[in-house]
């Protein structure tokens, strides 16, 4: 399956915000690390919880400034968003290529979203030392991207050597 092949559709940053949200958004941009831009972006959750474009916003509040365990709750709660929307797991396990192909069909964008996501939680877990959970979240992207579209085999070629450093024989 090529996760590059779709034609064009409307994306998460594309669906109508309830009014004011997209202010909040751009508040906690110009007050980046200040208690206003947590305000902000805790006002837009509380207005828009499931809305995809405050979710990436909050994960990247948090993912760039290190707070991993409340980017990591933000990742699964898009995760389990996204894949509702096109039938896969909130769980983020136990799909296969068909389940994909069929999302696909629904929307190919919310899938490559949700596969992205996925991409991101497992990277959240390899940066806590969970390389178990983060492989366990990387081989499955990696057999149903046979292309390598997302990106998701060099991290888990770096997970596998994090999990057995005796495999970086030089």
């Amino acid at each position: 399956m090529d996760l590059l092949h779709f034609d064009p559709e409307p994306l998460y940053f594309e669906d109508p915000l309830p009014e004011g949200v997209l202010a909040l958004i751009e508040r906690a941009g110009e007050y980046y690390g200040a208690p206003e831009a947590e305000q902000a972006l805790a006002e837009a959750a509380h207005r828009a919880p499931d809305h995809l474009l405050v979710l990436v916003a909050r994960y990247r509040y948090h993912f760039y400034r290190h707070q991993m365990a409340e980017a990591e709750a933000v990742v699964w709660h898009a995760i389990a968003v996204s894949g509702e929307r096109v039938g896969l797991p909130a769980a983020g396990t136990g799909f296969d290529t068909e389940q994909v192909a069929a999302a696909g069909r629904c929307s190919m964008t919310l899938t490559r979203f949700y596969l992205s996501a996925l991409k991101g939680a497992a990277y959240i877990r390899l940066r806590q030392g969970e390389t178990a959970a983060a492989i366990a979240l990387l081989e499955p992207l990696v057999r149903i991207d046979a292309a390598d579209r997302l990106g998701s085999k060099v991290l888990l070629d770096v997970a596998r050597a994090a999990e057995d450093p005796s495999s970086l024989i030089t």
